[in-house]
């Protein structure tokens, strides 16, 4: 650890850290006689969801993901504690000051100060040829890129009689975002003409995409991202924003050409962007998608008219040749060439977590 720059005596301080913060929440249920039961990431599976009556996540929002990835029915709460504030944002999980006074939070709930709220998740159908509807849990082990391809291949469908399958509902349900695209995009290949010539071939994702059931559009780029409302506030976000040094730019180019007496001061400038990303933001009730790409390539060839916005459906034809969908960074299908995803919201699939009252 120390080689690869890592402080032992660090992390050793993070994990006690989060050890007692686990054990106060274990505790403070425990002395409720609430009946509990302490499962690893790895001991966590859909025979102990069904037991419980409810899910406690302990840990920040990628704990969150893994636990509601696995919770299908919807009247079944599930809860995230951030163990450590310090270095864990924790959007997904109670307020902090609910991390060391977690009974505070249970009373709480037993007097009914708190409110349901209903997030919206991603439902995905896989069809098409030569399909594989067997997840990968990017959870359970760290993978290198030919490990990852190998454990995918290992699932495929191998039908003779039909070349074409699906549509199958697949078996997770997105809270943050699916992502489309090569599993390497920034990978070069190398190609030879003659033994003594070699030219490099850049590997974007390459699809054909349809939303609203629209017409079909032929795009390249480094992948394709749908989010929630959850999600919009996570890695969709950071896709799209633009910084204030844009927005000066892009003002100052409109002043100039259409002779604006428009003072550009900084307080302007800072508006215009903060209201462009809060435009970015909804909530996670709503049931709707933002649907976004990233890096499209434009020209003849290659469209870009559909960049981003919001949608109800979006479908996605894959022209990829190692290519992934990822669901929540945690789950993985492959997604190659002939296959088509469906990608949509459905009520039913709604999480059900808690906003206390403040």
């Amino acid at each position: 650890l120390a080689l690869k720059g890592s402080n032992y005596s660090g992390l050793l301080e993070r994990h006690h850290i989060h050890t007692k913060n686990v054990e106060h929440v274990v505790d403070s249920l425990r002395n409720e006689r609430i009946e509990v039961r302490l499962v690893k990431r790895r001991e966590y599976d859909e025979d102990t969801v069904r037991w419980a009556d409810a899910v406690i996540s302990a840990g920040g929002d990628g704990t969150m993901l893994l636990a509601a990835s696995k919770v299908f029915d919807r009247f079944k709460p599930v809860i995230g504690v951030n163990t450590d504030p310090e270095r864990s944002e924790g959007h997904l999980c109670l307020p902090v000051r609910y991390t060391h006074s977690f009974p505070e939070a249970l009373q709480k709930f037993y007097r009914g100060e708190f409110r349901w709220q209903w997030r919206q998740r991603i439902r995905m159908y896989l069809e098409g040829t030569g399909i594989n509807p067997t997840p990968v849990d990017l959870h359970e082990q760290q993978l290198s890129q030919e490990q990852h391809s190998r454990a995918l291949v290992n699932g495929r469908f191998h039908d003779q009689k039909s070349e074409v399958s699906g549509p199958h509902l697949l078996p997770v349900r997105a809270l943050n975002e699916v992502f489309i695209g090569e599993s390497l995009s920034s990978r070069v290949n190398y190609k030879s003409c003659k033994p003594s010539f070699k030219f490099s071939l850049h590997r974007a994702s390459y699809y054909e995409v349809s939303v609203d059931d629209g017409p079909w559009e032929k795009q390249k780029s480094s992948g394709l991202n749908v989010c929630t409302g959850t999600g919009s506030k996570a890695w969709s976000y950071n896709i799209n924003k633009v910084a204030t040094q844009v927005v000066e730019e892009i003002l100052k180019i409109a002043k100039k050409h259409e002779s604006l007496s428009l003072p550009l001061s900084r307080e302007l400038i800072q508006k215009v962007t903060n209201e462009y990303n809060d435009s970015l933001l909804y909530s996670p009730e709503e049931p709707k998608m933002f649907f976004s790409i990233r890096e499209p390539i434009a020209n003849r060839v290659f469209s870009s008219s559909l960049q981003r916005g919001f949608f109800s459906k979006v479908c996605v034809r894959s022209r990829c040749w190692n290519a992934c969908m990822v669901v929540d960074g945690g789950t993985s299908f492959e997604f190659n060439d002939g296959a088509i995803a469906s990608i949509l919201i459905n009520t039913e699939d709604a999480l059900r977590t808690v906003l206390l009252e403040e």
